[in-house]
């Protein structure tokens, strides 16, 4: 007996130390097959540090477990810049018997804690989740397993963005678990989960925002059939509890529903937590009595072409709530709403709300509200009830702000609007608020005695009986009076009488209403009369239009977080009258820039109605020093770059510029004047010239955005007596494409036109650049140059290490970002000399010189050569052809002798009996080996040239994208800063 213990003991013991010890020789194979698998199967850059990888039997016995730090997933191409999912602790279970005797894997749960995931799907459906190969080209077919039972995420953060179907989700501190036998096609799966819904936008429309979601249900699932069932369950937004019951299917082309829905509890608390701004942190001490009754269905299927039917309905009864520590009460809540759809277009909905009636405080609200239909949107509607505000800032109270007033409402509507048949509703709504008086309690300014009477009647439902009336509307604000009014009649014709009158504070304005991080300060004053009607405007009768007056502004200043530079408008002053509004004066300090400008606006009154009406106008601007430095972003403290600025289409506006000094980069720019031209969203350069490096700069030439993911711009240059190293210094084109000027001293002129790309930062793409022209050289100076060592190295001759050209013309053309430089004579030397090659954007140099040199120049090697052949007619001063190859790069290039392997070799070649000869074939030759190196390095650039582009223009798609998902990053941001802080972000270049 007691050797069989000790048997079983053994055992145990061999098996304890087994378990602990094979994790350890099973770690390296796991990773293995883990890496082999996502090399096969993942198309998309995958992190993680193998370092942080543990490996237990322990977790989820008899399963091995593998737990991964810091994991994530970076998508590619279009989505480089994107994150699909970072996980802090990722953990995986497999199968022990597929580990250790299997090919393969056979993956049976997955644990993610803490995660960021982000879904987006472009509008033309790409979408950054699709990272597996397609079968046609997978590296090999993967055989990993797939049996999970176990699926469990804790403090996850989602963002779902599918601009396809211009719908935003975005989910934090997601939770959920959910168990069953994933393997099988049928089965049934328990499942909870709970999270923060941030935002939940559909077509621009917000639907859900802070709330806080959780939910069990008993999940039906049929692979098969693509069909899930909820079953016995419970939900909850914020204290909102309801059911969910039904059928979700996903066939091919659409979404079946068949749901039904109803609230779990009658208490009206659980639907005003609901409500936003009223589920904080004292919402349990909220005083509340009521009951509601909630409950509806949804069938059918959602498609492109149909919508499901639904029938939703909420009954409050007797409901009232009351803040803790306030005065007054909402009470008499009395509400029936009742939304219908029997049919699959969503245009025969019936929203139908026979009441909605409550008091706030003494003052009591009534109304009700009735639509057919959203297609002919017959109505019957109306609502009646006076506030007094200041009892309403004891229901509401505004923190720091004092409120009183009575505002009066009476309003009916009753008909059909149809605008194709001009039918309007028969409308009387009267709006009268008396006694205004709002102050912020830090300051002592008050706007005070605010009236406004407003009235719209249309009492036969016709669009020629529509009348509008805001007489009088004024306000006070520390003893200077603003007053106005408007009156709109005919909804045809849209005829107007409208003026304004008086002085305003702004900085007194803002003062009551501050905005954060935002400074305003100055004074307005305008006395505006405006007469006439949209028909005229159409029909551009200006003479049947009559806005007359002027508006003027003194010390105002703005500065915010955004413009930290502040601006400064000394004094402006516009004048109206009909044909026209003219900027008769304009003295302003932008940032550290003095600016004055006058100019007109025309066409003003069709942009203002007509969607895509033109505005017109022209500017003239002066400054005697204009600094854009301080107005562009600072690289060194931001991560943002400059990024593709676009023009709007429907502006066409003339500006004459003249500055004395413009200060850009690290450039100083002198007389600057010019015209420029804003015309169908291209900017266009006129006679723009300026002086800069000590020379005279002559431009025309245009800016195309309107494809922001490829911008253009044509540009002709008139270029005289600039400086050729202060060029060098100043433009990084030069430095790639001219890097010879880095040790030419001297000026050069030129007329060059070139056109090209920018990239997603507004800097041209060189691959991109086209152009031709010729450089005049008068006089300029090459010396301590590699290429002049290497030219006398290879050569032998002893000249200095100084190169002097006059009055040199070069014709250049720029191919693809290939500076080609066409055959022209020059003089190297005292030699005459013709150079003929490229530059290409990579910074590659490819050049062929030929030099004719007097044998006697090369010293005594040439006159013993001279003497050695016998009945030669070569003397001393015989023309030796000298044909040299220069490739590589400037910074290292690299030099060859055509015609042979050293100067001695090319001596006895060209001294031959018939030397004439013998130098055109010297020649031909090396133009030959030279074209056809040219050939092939172009062929190379040219492909690369296409990649570059490529590639620039999917970032400049991604940017597109990016302006375009602002609502999907703010999310993120909200996420990231607000949910669950991160100290440190995710090491994205580590890659499996």
């Amino acid at each position: 007996m007691k050797k069989t213990w000790i048997i079983i003991a053994s055992i145990f013991v061999f098996l304890l130390i087994t378990a602990f010890v094979l994790p350890s020789f099973l770690k390296g194979k796991i990773i293995e097959k883990v890496d082999q698998a996502l090399e096969e199967n993942i198309n998309a850059d995958v992190y993680y540090n193998p370092g942080n990888v543990s490996v237990s039997l322990f977790r989820r016995f008899p399963n091995i477990s593998i737990s991964i730090g810091d994991f994530g997933i970076v998508g590619r191409e279009v989505f480089a810049q994107d994150t699909l999912i970072h996980v802090d602790r990722v953990q995986v279970d497999f199968n022990l018997r597929s580990v250790i005797f299997g090919d393969y894997p056979t993956l049976t749960g997955v644990h993610l804690d803490g995660a960021d995931i982000l879904v987006k799907v472009l509008e033309d459906g790409r979408a950054n989740y699709d990272i597996t190969y397609p079968s046609d080209e997978a590296p090999t077919e993967s055989d990993l397993q797939i049996g999970i039972d176990l699926l469990e995420v804790n403090d996850v953060n989602l963002v779902y963005d599918d601009r396809s179907l211009n719908f935003l989700m975005a989910l934090g501190n997601l939770a959920a678990v959910g168990s069953g036998d994933f393997t099988l096609d049928v089965y049934e799966m328990p499942l909870k989960a709970r999270a923060d819904i941030l935002t939940m936008t559909y077509e621009g429309v917000n639907y859900l925002s802070n709330k806080k979601f959780k939910g069990e249900t008993l999940l039906g699932i049929d692979l098969n059939e693509m069909k899930f069932t909820l079953g016995d369950g419970s939900f909850a937004l914020n204290d909102f509890l309801f059911d969910l019951k039904g059928m979700i299917a996903l066939p091919e082309e659409s979404i079946d529903f068949d749901l039904v829905f109803f609230s779990k509890e009658s208490s009206f608390k659980t639907l005003l937590s609901l409500v936003p701004g009223m589920y904080t942190e004292s919402f349990s001490g909220l005083k509340t009595e009521g009951t509601i009754d909630f409950r509806g269905m949804f069938k059918g299927s959602y498609s492109e072409e149909s919508f499901p039917s639904f029938d939703i309905g909420l009954n409050v009864m007797d409901g009232m709530f009351q803040y803790p520590d306030l005065p007054l009460p909402v009470s008499d809540v009395q509400l029936e709403m009742h939304l219908k759809n029997n049919t699959s277009d969503l245009s025969y909905t019936t929203i139908n709300v026979p009441i909605f009636n409550l008091r706030m405080g003494t003052n009591p609200i009534e109304s009700r509200f009735f639509i057919a239909n959203l297609r002919s949107y017959d109505m019957d509607a109306s609502v009646r009830g006076k506030l007094n505000l200041q009892e309403l800032t004891s229901i509401f109270p505004v923190d720091g702000m004092q409120v009183r007033g009575l505002l009066d409402v009476r309003a009916l509507a009753k008909g059909r609007y149809d605008e194709a048949k001009k039918e309007l509703p028969n409308l009387d709504i009267q709006l009268a608020f008396q006694d205004g008086f709002v102050k912020n309690s830090d300051i002592p300014t008050a706007l005070e005695q605010i009236n406004v009477q407003a009235s719209i009647l249309n009492p036969s439902g016709k669009m020629n009986d529509f009348r509008v009336n805001l007489e009088p509307f004024s306000f006070l604000l520390e003893n200077e009076k603003v007053e106005g009014k408007m009156r709109i009649s005919d909804f045809e014709l849209l005829n107007w009488d409208g003026a304004i009158k008086g002085a305003l504070d702004i900085g007194k304005m803002m003062a009551i209403f501050p905005q954060e991080g935002m400074e305003i300060a100055g004074k307005i004053q305008a006395d505006i009369t405006t007469k006439g009607s949209y028909d005229a405007v159409k029909k551009e009768q200006y003479n049947r239009l009559d806005t007359r007056g002027f508006a003027k502004l003194s010390n105002f200043s703005f500065s915010s977080a955004d413009v930290p530079q502040g601006i400064l408008i000394t004094s402006a002053q516009a004048e109206f009258n009909p044909d026209r509004v003219t900027l008769s004066e304009f003295a302003s300090q932008l940032g550290q820039s003095p600016v004055n400008a006058t100019g007109s606006l025309s066409n003003y009154m069709n942009y203002i109605f007509e969607k895509d009406a033109t505005l017109r106008g022209q500017l003239s601007i002066q400054s005697d020093k204009f600094n854009v430095n301080e107005w562009m972003e600072d690289s060194s403290s931001s991560d943002e770059a400059l990024e593709v600025i676009p023009l709007p289409t429907n502006i066409d506006f003339t500006m004459n510029v003249q500055a004395t000094e413009v200060l850009y980069d690290n450039l100083s720019l002198r007389d600057v004047r010019g015209n420029m031209t804003l015309r169908n969203g291209v900017l266009s350069f006129k006679d723009t010239g300026m002086r800069l490096l000590g020379g005279q700069v002559t431009m025309n030439g245009a800016y195309d955005p309107r494809d922001l993911t490829k911008p253009t711009f044509d540009f002709g240059l008139a270029i005289n007596s600039l400086s050729i190293p202060e060029s060098f210094k100043a433009f990084n084109t030069v430095q790639i494409l001219a890097p010879i000027a880095q040790h030419l001293t001297g000026v050069v002129n030129t007329n060059l036109n070139f056109s090209g790309t920018l990239g997603a930062d507004m800097m041209p793409i060189l691959s991109s650049l086209d152009g031709r022209g010729i450089l005049r050289v008068a006089e300029a100076s090459y010396q301590n140059s590699a290429l002049v060592q290497g030219v006398t190295s290879l050569t032998r001759l002893n000249e200095t290490n100084t190169l002097v050209f006059r009055n040199v013309a070069i014709p250049i053309q720029i191919e693809r970002g290939v500076l080609n430089v066409q055959p022209f004579d020059v003089r190297l030397w005292d030699y005459q000399a013709n150079i003929q090659g490229s530059t290409g954007f990579d910074g590659s140099i490819n050049y062929l010189i030929n030099m004719q040199v007097p044998a006697g120049k090369f010293g005594s090697t040439a006159n013993n050569l001279l003497a050695t052949i016998s009945g030669t007619q070569a003397s001393t001063s015989t023309l030796i052809p000298v044909a040299i190859n220069l490739g590589g790069s400037y910074a290292s290039p690299r030099f060859s002798l055509a015609g042979g392997n050293s100067i001695e070799n090319l001596l006895a070649t060209a001294v031959q009996s018939r030397v004439q000869t013998e130098r055109q074939n010297i020649q031909e030759q090396a133009t030959q080996q030279f074209r056809a190196a040219e050939d092939s390095i172009k062929r190379e650039l040219q492909v690369r040239s296409e990649q570059l582009q490529d590639s620039a223009r999917r970032e400049a798609e991604r940017k597109v994208n990016e302006a375009k998902g602002k609502a999907t990053d703010e999310a993120t941001r909200v996420i990231r800063n607000l949910i669950r802080p991160r100290n440190t972000a995710p090491d994205t270049t580590k890659k499996n």
